[in-house]
């Protein structure tokens, strides 16, 4: 059994290679092409001030970007565990978020689509709980949507 195992960990990097397999920040990697050189939209409201800080921290801020990165959001909330009385004991906030990125050489469209996700706080306890709780839930809202936008740029075929 041990020497099953053993030969499993040494040939498991050749059948990775095998596959096709290319580390993101490796040479010619999509992580490589788009690692400071991709602009975000400016923000003009606080879930894309939030959503383009992500961006860029993930990405680097470009001084010379060669993309450019589009972006339209859309937020809403749910009320859930309503009491008896009618007040509303825990939240839903849901963000979708479509992308595109484009050469900024030539305006092509290289990659675009749309990511969706939500995150619950509570609004049990005083108004500064809940406000609180309400701009942590935004906060981490706003940084899954950047982790999953920049996922699927990095899988996408940016060439370098």
């Amino acid at each position: 059994m041990l020497s099953l195992n053993r030969r499993f960990m040494l040939l498991s990097p050749l059948a990775l290679a095998a596959c096709g397999f290319e580390p993101v920040y490796g040479p010619g990697g999509s992580g490589t092409a788009l690692q400071n050189r991709v602009a975000v939209d400016p923000p003009g409201s606080q879930d894309s001030y939030l959503l383009v800080r992500g961006l860029e921290t993930r990405l680097g801020r470009s001084t010379d970007p060669a993309y450019a990165l589009s972006m339209v959001i859309n937020t809403s909330e749910a009320q859930l565990a309503i009491d008896r009385e009618g007040d509303t004991g825990r939240f839903n906030r849901i963000a979708s978020v479509q992308y595109s990125l484009r050469s900024l050489a030539n305006g092509q469209i290289l990659t675009s689509g749309k990511v969706e996700n939500f995150v619950g706080y509570s609004a049990t306890g005083t108004t500064v709980e809940t406000l609180a709780g309400e701009q942590a839930a935004q906060e981490r809202l706003m940084n899954i949507m950047a982790d999953q936008i920049v996922s699927r740029l990095y899988a996408a075929d940016i060439p370098a």
